[in-house]
């Protein structure tokens, strides 16, 4: 999160309670600091206003001492004071009562939302990316009635178009020139304002499609994709979800698995130099062959065949194919982890299936280790080990979504990201252990503890 939004969010926590010093009068709504520092143009101080001793003058800094000092009683100011951490930031946010409920702009909203998505907590994230959403609705309607005016006429950049919009301008605002425009009768000026207003709303459902993924909400995340791809088809998060999401979930739907595999090849296309890009290659062609096999059990059951005649020397690693990808938490399930009690049986079966987990992963049963994860996280939803235990698992099966995963984990909790490669390490998988490190390396180029990172792969 960028520092103009943590101030943001600090401003938002910091509008009530008021500021003022304790016992201080109130301030009505607008009223203006006076050049007498607060008295009023007779000289009189407002009422209810503590007494200032005779003889008193006001500073030319409006209160402090002439030698700079803070009045007597003042708080004292650290001027060396940082901005708070993501941690202290929660902390504040966590016990400020009613600010969910608060009235707030779109970028403090989608501030809200990342922060929460960044840390784990997809639930509140998702509360706080659905006000931000709201408040993009109005100019995402209008884009689309405008484009649709223009029929096949392409939508001109803001700079063609004389929007005027500067860098993080609030999206109200410029929300406020396309719908002038509108009124004036200037679709495609309106158009293009729009499409350049739309582009923070489009972080938002990209976002919110990764969260409710991570929910386990495979339905939604696709429409919050497709929200995307309505606006931008050529999007390049948008894109890989979408098709990704689709691979997964509508294996045995050739129509859908046709569409999976055009949105990879428009990934390709429109970004060919994207990290994604390779993977985006590969998933096409697989799901090519699965479209000639007429579906993915079909396709599974043809590997499977060929897998047992290549392995026909070794049955250990001739076990069946692993299922599908992890179905997702119906209602019910949520529902009966949020009653389950937390008792210490429970606690200790959770950190039981960890360690299991972890020594699946240490002998490439990515598969097994994944089964564990998944009954931990919806439990302990911040548990960084597991957190980067699914993650590497995701990551070793090849899974579509593994890579959105894996870059959650490291967002929030790389260093047991980095843990797990001692892990495996200490369970003699140095080969794992190596091939974690040197992506982590690549994926989180400003990982604090780098050096170290590079000093365990020299050795």
């Amino acid at each position: 999160m960028s520092l103009s939004l943590v101030l943001a969010t600090a401003a938002l926590l910091a509008a009530e309670p008021t500021p003022l010093p304790p016992g201080h009068p109130t301030i009505p709504p607008g009223t203006q600091a006076s050049p007498t520092t607060g008295a009023a143009a007779n000289g009189a101080l407002p009422a209810g206003h503590p007494t200032i001793p005779a003889g008193t003058q006001a500073s030319p800094t409006m209160g402090a001492a002439a030698n700079g000092a803070l009045p007597q009683g003042h708080p004292a100011v650290d001027g060396n004071r940082l901005p708070p951490s993501a941690e202290e930031l929660m902390k504040q946010l966590d016990s400020s009562e009613g600010l969910r409920e608060r009235e707030k702009t779109f970028e403090i909203a989608l501030s809200l939302g990342k922060l929460y998505y960044a840390n784990g907590r997809n639930a509140e994230a998702l509360a706080y990316l659905g006000q931000a959403q709201a408040k993009s609705d109005g100019v995402r309607a209008l884009f689309l009635a405008s484009r649709k005016k223009l029929g096949k006429t392409p939508v001109a950049t803001a700079e063609a178009a004389n929007c005027g919009f500067t860098p993080g301008q609030a999206l109200d605002a410029m929300e406020a020139v396309a719908q002038a425009r509108a009124k004036a009768g200037d679709t495609a000026g309106a158009a293009a304002c729009a499409r350049a207003a739309l582009a923070p709303a489009l972080e938002v459902d990209v976002v919110r499609g990764n969260a409710l993924y991570l929910q386990g909400d495979s339905a939604n995340a696709l429409k919050a994709y497709a929200r995307v791809l309505e606006v931008d088809p050529r999007q390049e998060e948008a894109l890989y979800g979408h098709s990704s999401l689709l691979f997964e979930t509508q294996g045995e739907n050739l129509q859908a698995l046709k569409s999976a595999r055009e949105g990879f090849d428009a990934l390709v296309t429109a970004n060919p130099e994207s990290q994604r890009a390779p993977m985006a290659r590969e998933l096409s062609q697989r799901i090519e062959e699965t479209l000639k096999a007429g579906g993915r059990k079909k396709w599974l059951a043809s590997r499977a065949a060929d897998r047992q005649v290549r392995l026909s020397q070794s049955p250990a690693q001739a076990a069946a194919l692993p299922p599908d990808a992890p179905r997702p938490l119906t209602p019910e399930m949520v529902d009966a982890v949020k009653n389950t009690e937390r008792t210490p049986e429970l606690e200790a079966g959770l950190a039981k299936l960890v360690d299991e987990g972890e020594e699946h992963l240490a002998h490439g049963r990515y598969q097994e280790a994944l089964a564990n994860y998944t009954r931990v996280v919806p439990f302990q939803p911040e548990n960084g080990r597991a957190k980067a235990g699914m993650a590497w698992a995701l990551v070793g099966l090849g899974r579509p979504m593994g890579a959105r995963v894996w870059s959650v984990a490291l967002q929030s909790d790389a260093g047991a990201v980095e843990t797990l490669g001692d892990t495996l390490l200490a369970k003699g998988d140095a080969k794992g252990a190596k091939a974690l490190w040197e992506k982590m390396t690549q994926d989180a180029p400003d990982y604090p503890n780098k050096a170290s990172l590079q000093a365990k792969l020299s050795r």
